[in-house]
């Protein structure tokens, strides 16, 4: 099964129910899980749909039916930014999320998208065993947000107008980067911000309200930007663009379970990431040759692009993070320490 933008909308429409069988059904506890990705199976269509599909499933397996779960794909249950906020009052359980799209309520969250700070799936990964994973860790506890899966994904540039590789390539687009701190980047480079979320940027794109969008090269190809960019930069030599996604729980339903439970969904999630690595690269490959077909140009970012896109994003975006507070300062001298 193929899943199209037109075959989307359906499922998009009602949430995955995942259920257990038998007398242990009138004992189960069912668990909600939003995240803003279009729907599909847990074979097919976007990775981060199918990853919370494959978690659900083996959860569900790993403690007999005691936990089941309800899948909300497409922000169908909330907002799209609305769902940290949720899960923080333990009124959301949980959610796939762009942790950056939480920095108007927590700006040090933003660490997880700044632009040139991770420019590879590796030195992102290294994070959770590093200072920096540690101290990321226990911002968000203290928050009342647990992470179970530790995902990063590359992202290129699509655009209905030139292509955008090197900084002066943005001057005078009008473009979304994702982050407060991507945008000023953007800004600097003389890019036109606009604050659309991922799941937005084809209706903003069509009408032209919006040029060129920078998010996951997942996002490129779910939501079928192909049909109308002209250009797209890729992130397969590596990018400006790498964000942090997580698998995100509520703490006070976390605690809520039991030790068995608890077990489960820690080990179960941690499973998930050699999944989310290899799909995401995979995603890398897969949108050069979509966009290709589909009769875009496509150009890959070299390590001189990135070099002075860095040197923007330190005058600018680095500077303006590391003056916001002592954490967020912090945060960025230990990020920066992962090679």
């Amino acid at each position: 099964m193929i899943i199209t933008r037109r075959s989307a909308v359906g499922l998009l429409a009602a949430p995955f129910v995942l259920r257990a069988a038998g007398a242990r059904a009138a004992e189960a506890r069912v668990l909600k899980i939003s995240h803003q990705f279009p729907g599909g199976t847990a074979e097919q269509g976007d990775f981060r749909d199918r990853l919370v599909r494959r978690f659900a499933a083996q959860v569900q397996e790993r403690t007999g039916g005691s936990l089941t779960f309800e899948i909300y794909p497409g922000s169908s249950l909330m907002k799209t930014v609305a769902q940290f906020s949720a899960l923080r009052r333990g009124a959301l359980d949980l959610t796939l999320y762009p942790l950056a799209y939480a920095g108007g309520e927590v700006p040090e969250v933003n660490v997880g998208l700044m632009p040139c700070l991770v420019t590879s799936y590796e030195q992102g990964l290294a994070w959770k065993t590093a200072p920096i994973g540690q101290e990321l860790t226990t911002l968000l506890d203290k928050r009342g947000v647990k992470i179970l899966t530790w995902v990063w994904q590359g992202g290129g540039v699509a655009s209905r107008a030139a292509g955008v590789a090197k900084p002066d390539d943005t001057k005078g687009l009008k473009i979304r980067g994702g982050s407060r701190e991507m945008d000023q980047m953007l800004k600097a480079a003389g890019g036109i911000i606009s604050s659309v979320t991922s799941d937005e940027t084809y209706a903003a794109m069509q009408t032209g309200s919006l040029d060129a969008a920078v998010t996951s090269s997942t996002s490129l190809i779910s939501f079928r930007l192909q049909e109308i960019a002209k250009n797209v930069t890729t992130a397969r030599g590596g990018s400006f663009w790498f964000m942090f996604e997580p698998l995100l729980m509520s703490k006070s339903v976390f605690e809520s379970l039991t030790p068995e439970q608890q077990a489960a969904m820690v080990e179960v999630g941690a499973a998930q990431e050699p999944f989310a690595l290899a799909a995401a690269k995979a995603d890398d490959q897969s949108l050069a040759e979509i966009y290709s077909k589909a009769g875009v140009k496509v150009v890959d970012m070299g390590a001189d692009d990135i070099a002075k896109w860095k040197a923007v994003a330190q005058d600018s975006a680095w500077k303006d993070f590391a003056n916001r507070n002592a954490a967020c300062a912090n945060l960025l001298k230990l990020a920066e320490a992962v090679a």
